[in-house]
């Protein structure tokens, strides 16, 4: 089992920044591929971005790719994403979740999930 849990969320202006962590517990992280997905009022989860096992895999949605920034520290079991240039389009609910699939897009590749944490991007 792996318990995750996701903080760094909040409100931020439009163009502003913000890195979202998720902490793990249980296993160690360095075995598994971290996905972030997110879902925003009436609209159906999506992919944002996954960390794969080695530094250069990773993988971004078209809608935030050349703004946000995977990465982790597998000594701390923590996992960042890191959110620039935010637009108010970017307002959901983030969730990270641990899976063996890379580069795992969708929800189903992944066996674990966080609680979740709030983005508000205002314009």
């Amino acid at each position: 089992q792996v318990q995750l849990v996701e903080s760094g969320g909040g409100l931020v202006q439009a163009g502003g920044s913000l890195r979202l962590s998720c902490a793990a517990s249980g296993r160690p992280f360095s075995g598994y591929v971290v996905g972030w997905f997110r879902r925003a009022p009436g609209k159906e989860r999506e992919f944002v971005a996954a960390d794969g096992l080695f530094s250069s895999a990773t993988a971004y949605a078209d809608s935030v790719k050349g703004r946000f920034t995977v990465s982790r520290d597998n000594a701390k079991n923590t996992a960042f994403l890191q959110m620039n240039s935010l637009k108010p389009e970017d307002t959901a609910v983030y969730s990270c979740a641990a899976g063996r699939r890379f580069p795992g897009v969708a929800a189903s590749d992944y066996s674990y999930w966080g609680q979740g944490t709030q983005v508000t991007v205002s314009s």
